[in-house]
């Protein structure tokens, strides 16, 4: 052992031969003087005995194995290592741990044998395929779809809409009737979420409760108001001798309007010769031949609004810097201008019967006009400014809705308010007539639309689907079909008869800002949106028929004249385009 040792000292040392010799020249000294000559130092004298400094690299390396690593470290042999070393390799596992059971401290081999014994048993699914991660995608899964169900029971509940009954509702249930800042809509949503909590968790006999307390509270209510006096909801104001005139009038119009449209529909249903698909197709091939006929400056500020005469002949729009114009079609040459509102106007609408037109401006009034550019009237009585406004059909009532949440119908003739309605929880934005003249419709930021019985004054169907602002609304010739766009840039189609939504177009990458179904047979429908384009859908399938792209800004209103030969549509890059299709331009050529 001592001489396979010394060869590798002597490597390690940088002077072998003077080790040796001083070592042999210290043999001959006495015994005890021989541990302090150990140092190898060749420099000092054999005199200076007390201070040399030992050195035992010579002496301790034999008994110390390690120097003999490096030197076979690349042979892979194990038996070499002493028993009572360690293993260097025996921390390193040899599978990843399982995280069931405890390991036993025993050797791996035993380890893995059990474990492999227990997975054919037992099956190692469970064990070793769901990691932590995979249990939370598990859960966020499980949370969503949970989510999923409370919201589709959210929507099938029915929920008071007045703020009043809402509160009530939150007290009966033990919930905080408001919280800070807490608007009427998200008072509501609120409520409607405890109540599917209740469902879900199986408190219906709670929920139940809750609504027996509200109908006896109402009947208590009611029985007391006989005796004492009105009751504060539901409430009815007296109306005025003008608006039961007009009930009349507007009732006697309506079936006499609803009595042709029905025999029209009946008489080309039976027949033989009426091809409805056949008429379809070709409005929708003509819709689809729209191209841009003319581009023209329309303000210096940009436009809200435009509106056709009845006869096409004349456009009117609106802008924000208070004008409203006229133009002579179809090449758009300024006629007139309507001068007079002292803040933005925000719609214009021309009367269907009289060359009157209408304009709702940001200074809480309305206005008549007539074609020379003179005021016929002003009607005043909203609280806030107006956004847009309707005629009649029978051109001799206007409703105007404003951000002071109502709509208000007003007499073309006498100026004189008729009905101040109210029911939104937000602003009224929209608002449209029925071609029958017997109902109205409007929506606001609230996201509902309202159609209300113009005869009788009450509100017969909410239609909740919108997420977002609504602000554009639309009846169908039809009769029974009425579309809404809004910022949540879907358009959808509602069906009157069913009471529900009947499809919902995802229309436009950006809010929708007016809706028009074309006025003469209701076979195509147009929407304008703030991402620059207008858009033609079919209204038998509601599927896309044309684009039309041209404006550098935001769409802001459109309207279609006749059968849908000319479609105008009015930007806040304050131009007013034109599209007309090939039969149009045919007929322009051969008038020439």
């Amino acid at each position: 052992m001592e001489e396979e040792e010394n060869p590798s000292t002597s490597n390690s040392l940088s002077e072998p031969s003077t080790t040796e010799v001083l070592v042999n020249d210290l043999s001959s000294a006495p015994a005890t003087n021989l541990p302090p000559a150990s140092p190898p130092v060749p420099i000092v004298p054999p005199v200076a005995f007390p201070t040399p400094a030992p050195l035992p690299q010579p002496i301790i390396p034999p008994p110390i194995p390690p120097p003999i690593v490096p030197s076979i470290a690349s042979i892979p042999s194990i038996p070499l290592i002493p028993p009572s070393v360690p293993r260097p390799l025996a921390p390193l596992p040899v599978r990843p741990p399982v995280t069931r059971p405890p390991v036993p401290q025993n050797t791996e081999a035993n380890g893995s044998d059990s474990d492999s014994d227990h997975d054919a048993t037992h099956g190692s699914s469970a064990d070793y395929e769901v990691s932590e991660e995979s249990k939370l995608v598990r859960e966020r899964q499980e949370k969503a779809v949970q989510e999923l169900l409370m919201k589709r029971r959210a929507y099938a509940l029915a929920v008071p809409t007045n703020d009043s009954a809402v509160r009530a509702r939150l007290r009966r249930l033990g919930e905080p009737i408001t919280l800070f800042g807490e608007r009427e809509m998200e008072r509501r949503e609120r409520l409607r979420m405890i109540m599917v909590k209740l469902e879900t968790e199986g408190q219906l006999e709670k929920l139940l409760k809750a609504h027996e307390d509200e109908e006896a509270a109402g009947s208590v209510a009611t029985g007391e108001g006989e005796g004492e006096g009105p009751q504060e909801y539901p409430f009815f104001t007296e109306g005025s001798r003008e608006l039961l005139e007009a009930r009349v009038n507007i009732a006697r119009y309506s079936i006499v309007k609803a009595a042709l449209r029905l025999e029209r529909a009946r008489r080309r249903r039976d027949d033989p010769d009426e091809d409805l698909d056949a008429e379809i197709d070709s409005a929708l091939k003509q819709a689809g031949s729209l191209v841009l006929d003319c581009s023209e400056i329309g303000d210096d500020r940009p436009l809200s609004g435009c509106s056709f005469s009845r006869d096409g002949k004349l456009l009117a729009t609106s802008a924000l810097s208070g004008v409203a114009r006229l133009w002579s079609m179809p090449h758009v040459n300024k006629d007139t201008a309507l001068k007079g509102h002292t803040e933005r106007a925000t719609d214009v609408a021309f009367s269907p019967v009289h060359n009157h037109m209408a304009t709702a401006s940001a200074d809480r009034t309305a206005r008549l006009w007539n074609t020379e550019g003179s005021v016929l009237r002003i009607f005043e009585g909203h609280l806030d400014r107006l956004a847009r406004l309707a005629f009649h059909p029978s051109g001799k009532y206007i409703g105007t809705a404003s951000f002071d949440k109502t709509w208000r119908l007003w007499d073309v003739e006498t100026g004189v308010e008729l009905l101040l309605q109210e029911g939104h929880s937000r602003s009224v934005y929209g608002i449209c007539f029925h071609h029958d003249g017997s109902l109205v419709a409007s929506c606001g930021l609230d996201a509902l639309v309202r159609v209300w019985d113009l005869r009788t004054g009450r509100s017969i169907l909410a239609l909740e689907g919108h997420v977002k602002p609504v602000l554009g609304i639309s009846f169908s010739p039809n009769g029974y079909h009425l579309a809404s766009g809004g910022e949540d840039n879907t358009c959808r189609i509602w069906d009157l008869r069913k009471k529900k939504s009947l499809y919902t177009i995802p229309a436009h990458s950006n809010l929708i800002s007016q809706v028009k179904f074309e006025p003469q047979e209701g076979y195509f429908l147009a929407t304008a949106s703030y991402d620059m384009t207008a858009k033609v859908w079919s209204a038998r399938d509601f599927k896309p028929v044309k684009t039309l792209s041209g404006h550098e800004a935001k769409v802001t209103s459109l309207d279609i004249v006749g059968e849908g030969q000319y479609i105008a549509t009015v930007a806040h890059d304050r131009t007013i385009k034109l599209w007309s299709s090939r039969s149009a331009k045919e007929n322009d050529m051969d008038v020439d």
